[in-house]
């Protein structure tokens, strides 16, 4: 069946435009499309590819899928085998990459992209290439691409190295008006009806913006710019605390895009204010010194579309629990004068190395020495966790050694690592109680000596605090970063201790994470002094899991240990007789 007609669909004109955009200049990088289920953003996406224009050469630019299951050799290409064996010359087939190149490559569902595609993406977006590398041989070939994602919030986030190579970013809504949904409906229903009638009668509109798209791409080149937009776009991105120059050079390119699809001939404050938004989206750390509201839609001359009736398939909204709501009243009793107490801040106090007595290293690889006698032993990455390095046929090695004979000669031996990519989640206690005793300024200083041992082994990691009667994102899943404290820094402690809400909200990460990757072990780091009475029993455990009990009172409650049996955690507690952590850490 034909896809739904880019012009018959209702509303939506901000993403409209900016597919649009990305057709005229394809330098501005690619546009992610982030919504609920149901709101057109796969519909827009697809139907694209029937309205792009020829290029110069008279060929139709490709439109290309990237499935979320592709394996690595189809995303990047693979080198032939058989060729190799039967004519003694290596063939190149080319992946998705290849096909892509001059055009346009589309992934659904970009959130929940493996690693290692996105590794590879990221890659080839940084340098324009893809090179296939094996056992000495190499091809590489051109891979230049607008790339467009979608992508649900609800279910998971994107890695920022990702989310900073889509150049645009609309940020859909799932509400619509009653006159919306019911145009939508109507529309949808026609084309389950008759889709070869419903491509007609948008036919002539359809025409009306490839003829369009094509003009502005030759309208692009005579655009100019005068200097104060150069410093204007300098001034709001600084006020938007955005990171890098990547936002300044799409802001100019998005902005000279679209005065030449108005067939402008310079760049007006129109242009950049229609934009900004969508170039910010991503990429805003702080709010503008001036609180601008720029439109979100394009001025009056939008797209061409028949009646601007069309719909794609029906929206509706996704309801999500906002995990900052306060505590319940019951909590802020518990706590006393703990949960009365305002957010206060406390600076971080650098611990040492996280120790645990019964365990050498809790992040990363323990140091083994790569020879011959250690093939095929364990490694040991914290409790319970190992690789295992054994040898194995390499069969294309051997072919190129042994050039196509057959008895084979000569064998060539691959060494590989089986063992699971690991994340760290860690959950910070920061309620009032933690303000006694220095205890949250120190436990600040354990989780900046988790995420340096993350760093050091080169796996990620996610900090969540909770306290203030709610719960809050510290620092999203990442690879570990050198430096996280200034996120620490700018922490506060005070309030009630929402352990349900936080083991809650940890659950649903590693639902989150897990469904992504199914080979991914989640290690979660619950930090809490212990002081709520709230019951986590029926929340069931959080898998791998270490409660570090960081109560210092000379009479101790015992609520870390119950919180930990509760969670089926390990419970550690500081070495007795030392500093709060600063000589390792005890199991009981």
């Amino acid at each position: 069946m034909s896809e739904f007609p880019f012009a018959a669909v209702v509303g939506q004109e901000a993403l409209k435009t900016a597919l649009l955009l990305n057709v005229v200049n394809p330098q501005i990088g690619g546009v992610l499309i982030s919504g609920p289920r149901g709101s057109a953003k796969s519909t827009l996406a697809r139907a694209l590819a029937a309205i792009l224009p020829p290029d110069g050469q008279g060929q139709t630019p490709s439109f290309v899928t990237l499935p979320l299951g592709a394996s690595e050799d189809r995303l990047t290409g693979s080198l032939d085998l058989q060729k190799v064996l039967a004519e003694r010359e290596t063939t190149f087939h080319p992946g998705l990459l290849a096909k892509a190149h001059g055009g346009v490559l589309y992934v659904d569902e970009v959130n929940l992209l493996p690693d290692t595609l996105v590794d590879l993406l990221l890659d080839v977006a940084a340098s324009g290439t893809n090179i296939v590398e094996r056992d000495g041989i190499s091809h590489s070939h051109p891979a230049r691409f607008s790339l467009i994602g979608t992508m649900n919030p609800d279910e998971g986030e994107l890695r920022p190295q990702l989310l900073d190579r889509f150049g645009l970013c609309i940020e859909q809504a799932g509400t619509m008006s009653i006159d919306e949904r019911i145009a939508i409906v109507q529309q949808r229903e026609a084309f389950d009806r008759d889709p070869a009638g419903a491509a007609r009668r948008f036919e002539e509109a359809q025409a009306a913006l490839t003829e369009r798209i094509h003009q502005a791409q030759r309208q692009l080149a005579e655009v100019t710019t005068q200097p104060w937009v150069y410093q204007a776009i300098a001034a709001r991105c600084e006020a938007a605390g955005v990171e890098g120059l990547r936002a300044d050079v799409t802001w100019h390119r998005a902005a000279r895009a679209y005065a030449a699809w108005r067939g402008a001939s310079e760049v007006e404050q129109q242009d950049i204010e229609t934009v900004e938004p969508w170039v910010l989206n991503h990429r805003r750390t702080q709010s503008p010194e001036q609180n601008q509201n720029p439109p979100s839609a394009p001025p009056p001359n939008e797209p061409p579309s028949e009646g601007n009736g069309g719909a794609s398939s029906s929206t509706g909204s996704s309801s999500t629990t906002n995990a900052s709501t306060g505590g319940s009243s019951d909590q802020r009793g518990e706590q006393g004068q703990w949960g009365a107490m305002p957010p206060q801040a406390q600076s971080t106090i650098q611990q040492s190395t996280l120790n645990l007595a019964d365990t050498p290293n809790v992040i990363g690889q323990a140091k083994t020495a790569d020879t011959p006698a250690s093939a095929g032993k364990g490694r040991v990455f914290g409790k319970g966790r190992s690789r295992v390095e054994t040898t194995r046929l390499d069969g294309f090695g051997t072919l190129i050694a042994n050039r196509g004979q057959w008895p084979w000669r000569t064998l060539k031996m691959r060494k590989t690592q089986a063992g699971q990519p690991r994340a760290h989640l860690v959950l910070l206690d920061t309620s009032g109680s933690t303000l006694g005793q220095r205890l949250l300024g120190q436990a600040k200083g354990l989780v900046e000596a988790l995420v340096r041992q993350a760093y050091t082994a080169r796996e990620q990691v996610a900090v969540v605090g909770f306290g203030n009667g709610g719960v809050v994102p510290l620092l999203s899943r990442r690879r570990a970063p050198k430096r996280v404290q200034a996120a620490l820094e700018a922490t506060t402690g005070g309030g009630g201790t929402p352990l349900r809400k936080a083991v809650i909200e940890a659950k649903r990460l590693i639902h989150q994470w897990q469904r992504r990757e199914p080979g991914l072990h989640i290690r979660t780091y619950l930090i809490t002094d212990g002081r709520t009475r709230e019951s986590v029993a029926d929340l069931g455990p959080l898998g791998d899991c270490l409660l570090l009990d960081t109560e210092s009172s000379k009479i101790k409650r015992g609520q870390g240990a119950r919180i930990a049996e509760q969670l089926g955690a390990r419970y550690a507690t500081p070495l007795s007789g030392h500093p709060f952590g600063h000589q390792g850490w005890e199991t009981p």
